[in-house]
């Protein structure tokens, strides 16, 4: 049987929203381009003579993950040696503000090469498999060390730095930085090898990458009790490492560094630009600093939120550290030399040098973006009146040429304002370029826009019966497409879709009320279900971190906490009992039940035991007790082989059967397992949501919905309920708490499946449910549900990508492109292709058609 117009149509629509998606993401993030080869040293003129002496022909680099500034400098340290070296001299601190996006891969890169990283490396970041990423092509401190030829390369820790720079290191260990369930080994596989490097004498550069602390924040929070047992074990390291700098000779002229490559927010998560996040710590430490140096009160207050001390930007450290180890600053850089450190040096030629120095390198990365006519020698632009920041800058730059031509002609030594000349235009430029635009592709921008207005157009055509009938579908559609030019709105937007579902419910209870009194109490329950859970995660950025029932209630009532959890497997094991496996013996299917759910049960509370023990109260301790011996890898996997056995067994059971009368039955098995798996990729404190959800499922089952009443409803509460899980459109809200379980070694698809489970797991469980809604209407006699309801889902999935697409476009230059409306259009991707295309076509189709056919 041919497939009808609409049919081909529909598919054709959806076919389309993926490579309109990754049609406008390829001109969107672009990767910027960059100057190819290493600096080297040049003749500035202007009597300045050769390179200044560095002070140091060493460097220890010990990034600490997620090491947020408080963590060092605040008076609920761990770090007590730390800040006795900053109060004696010995350490110079700062407050290194890492601009979004906050993870380790873009930061490092910052880090490395002085670069603005492009905001793709989010994506890479995730891609561990990825080698496009690396930064074996470009100048970076690293290559420039290896280029010197004085020592070998060594690194331990995160193997990102091995993505990174592949050929670089002459001896590495490398450890996976995503398999968040652990952070002790992971910082012990570290550790164990620096007493040995410290005693050799035959390297230059030692950078150490402790993962430990990130992981703590990531399972739970920076208030973890684990917190600071975790900083007092980075400080004793600090202590091992300063005290060999002072006893040994070969390490006399060695600069310690411990730094953060960004911070974490009141949740533990990081990626966004909330202060937490923005503001990793940064220390210089070695006893030479004492010369310069008369020490700073430590520990201290913050000076506003996170910021203690100076604040530099993070890409400062590579110009810094070219001056203090004696190479060319990188040629792509955009930092600026810290002038704290400028006293190393008595010579006022020295010092100017240097910063000299480092304003040409800045200059040439402008010109190669810009008209170097701008900048040269005879330039002819209208200094009196400018007309925008580069040429500002243009002109700033012939006064500053002119300076230096009138002080080598005087052969005066110092000249104060020179400096101050240069430290603030190397700041401007830095400000100018670190804010310009990308350099989009505006041809695939339009390109993508308009293939997601055909694959519309289609939708709408196809869903044109349905879509008369339902002026608040799209009422709902207008409004959050046009919620996507305000970037508060886009921030807050679960407020947004918490009024939407109370709204919808209410016009639900009216409805119901001229009939049945009863029905019209049950949507009023179902309402009461949406207060609770729109209290249980606060999301977004204007309340985030303030008390909520999962983060503040439930972790200070772990009996009632434990008391839900286990009424939910309980209730999950009852439902599965009574009418699951409808092929098999009542025994045997209570049998399978209670198995399944004593076993995953079982390891939600080993898990949370290892993830977050202040959870645990003494019956889940006992518990934990009990089952000990078997690793969680072992427990996860025998939880998702017994489903996908249960599950098969409930497929093939039906089809094999000659009269198929438990379709439905079937089917509602499928999603009592599916809920099962949902509640194993679940946080401890949010599966007691699940337990709402399927209240509201089934008092929403039994009312009298039609399909557009079905498909709004599974609309507002899909995106509800990511809401309510703690979801969020910043880059920091994405749980990795669950994406190892059962996977031992790193494996991107497993990985990507189960972050995307963990973190997509209210709108699946609506997906399967409102499948079971759809199932019941096709029994009532309505025709082509699935087809229908597919259609109004593409409508709003690909019209909400129409406009921020748009949204992306217009609002390119917008001050937040990058910390809000990127990171939206990253999550439209997953909501389109993921959730869209995956879950509500994908799965639901499969389940829609093993409950019909």
């Amino acid at each position: 049987m041919a497939p009808s117009k609409s049919t081909v149509m529909l598919t054709i629509a959806n076919l389309f929203i993926p490579i309109a998606i990754l049609t406008f993401a390829s001109g969107f993030f672009p990767y910027k381009p960059f100057l190819p080869g290493l600096a080297e040293y040049e003749a500035l003129g202007f009597g300045l003579g050769a390179p200044p002496k560095a002070p140091f022909d060493k460097v220890i680099f010990m990034v600490v993950d997620a090491l947020r500034s408080d963590f060092v400098f605040s008076d609920e340290s761990g770090f007590t040696f730390t800040q006795s070296l900053i109060s004696n001299g010995a350490a110079m601190p700062f407050t290194a503000h890492a601009t979004s996006p906050t993870i380790t891969m873009p930061r490092v890169k910052a880090i490395t090469t002085g670069s603005i990283p492009s905001f793709l490396d989010v994506i890479l970041n995730f891609a561990e498999s990825d080698t496009t990423s690396s930064l074996a092509a470009q100048d970076t401190w690293l290559a420039q060390m290896k280029a010197k030829g004085s020592g070998k390369l060594v690194m331990y820790g995160d193997d990102t730095w091995l993505k990174l720079f592949p050929d670089t290191f002459d001896r590495a260990d490398g450890t996976s930085s995503f398999f968040v369930a652990d952070f002790t080994e992971v910082d012990n596989n570290v550790t164990r090898h620096v007493p040995e490097e410290l005693r050799n004498d035959d390297w230059n550069t030692m950078v150490l990458h402790y993962l430990g602390m990130d992981h703590i924040g990531h399972k739970a929070g920076p208030r973890s009790p684990n917190m600071l047992p975790k900083q007092k074990e980075m400080d004793g390291l600090v202590q091992q490492m300063y005290t060999a700098i002072e006893s040994q000779k070969h390490l006399a002229n060695t600069l310690l560094i411990i730094c953060g490559d960004h911070g974490m927010n009141d949740a533990g998560n990081h990626g966004g630009s909330a202060p937490g996040e923005t503001s990793p710590a940064l220390v210089f430490m070695s006893p030479k600093l004492k010369k310069i140096s008369a020490g700073l009160e430590s520990p201290i207050a913050p000076s506003d939120e996170f910021q203690f001390y100076d604040t530099i930007e993070q890409s400062d450290i590579a110009p810094t550290l070219a001056a203090l180890l004696g190479f060319p600053v990188p040629r792509n850089n955009l930092g600026n030399f810290i002038r704290n450190f400028l006293p190393f040096w008595s010579s006022g030629n020295d010092q100017l040098h240097i910063l000299l120095a480092n304003a040409k390198q800045i200059l040439n990365v402008i010109a190669a973006a810009h008209p170097a006519s701008l900048f040269g020698e005879k330039s002819s632009q209208d200094c009196q009146k400018p007309s925008s920041d580069i040429e500002k800058l243009g002109c700033d730059w012939k006064l500053i040429t002119a300076q230096l031509e009138a002080r080598s002609h005087k052969k005066s030594g110092h000249s104060d304002s020179l400096h101050e000349d240069l430290i603030n235009w190397s700041r401007h430029a830095q400000t100018i370029m670190s804010s310009a635009a990308s350099n989009y592709d505006m041809t695939k921008l339009y390109t993508g826009q308009a293939i997601a207005m055909i694959s519309t157009v289609l939708a709408v055509f196809t869903a044109a019966p349905v879509l008369g009938k339902s002026p608040l579908f799209a009422l709902i559609t207008l409004l959050y497409s046009i919620m996507m030019f305000a970037s508060s709105y886009v921030e807050e937007e679960h407020n947004f879709w918490y009024w939407a579902a109370s709204g919808w419910i209410t016009v639900l209870i009216f409805k119901t009320a001229k009939s049945s009194l009863t029905t019209s109490f049950s949507c009023v329950v179902v309402l009461a279900g949406l207060r609770f859970t729109r209290r249980w995660n606060q999301t977004g950025q204007k309340f985030a971190g303030e008390p909520d029932i999962a983060r503040t209630f439930l972790a200070e009532h772990t009996t009632f906490l434990w008391a839900l959890v286990f009424a939910m497997y309980m209730w999950n094991c009852y439902s599965l009992s009574s009418t699951g496996f409808p092929h098999l013996p009542r025994s045997i299917a209570k049998g399978v039940a209670q198995f399944l759910a004593v076993m995953a049960a079982a390891f939600k509370v080993a898990f949370t035991h290892e993830d977050a023990p202040e959870l645990l109260d003494w019956t889940a301790s006992k518990v934990a007790e009990l089952t000990t011996g078997f690793s969680l890898v072992n427990r996860a996997r025998g939880v998702f082989i017994g489903i996908g056995l249960a599950l098969a067994q409930t497929i093939g059971a039906e089809y094999l059967s000659a009269v198929r009368r438990h379709r439905f039955t079937s089917t509602r098995t499928i999603h009592n397992l599916l809920t099962l798996l949902l509640m194993t990729q679940s946080r401890a404190t949010n599966i007691p949501l699940l337990m709402i959800f399927s209240a509201q499922f089934h008092l929403l089952f039994n009312l009298d919905l039609n399909l557009t009443e079905v498909t709004i409803t599974s609309l507002v509460f899909q995106y509800m309920s990511f809401f309510a899980f703690g979801g969020t459109n910043s880059i920091s809200s994405v749980d990795l708490s669950s994406a190892y379980n059962g996977v031992s070694g790193y494996n991107i698809v497993a990985v990507g499946i189960l972050t995307f489970v963990s973190n997509w797991t209210g709108p699946i469980f609506w997906t399967s449910a409102t499948t079971m809604m759809l199932l019941r209407l096709r029994a009532g006699g309505e025709k082509n549900v699935l087809l229908k309801y597919i259609a109004l889902q593409t409508v709003f999935a690909a019209t909400g990508l129409v406009f921020i697409m748009a949204a992306c476009t217009v609002l390119r230059t917008h001050l937040f492109i990058w910390t809000v409306f990127s990171p939206k259009y990253l999550y439209s991707m997953a909501w389109s292709i993921g959730q869209h295309i995956g879950m509500n076509i994908g799965l639901g189709s499969l389940l829609f058609w093993l409950g019909a056919y």
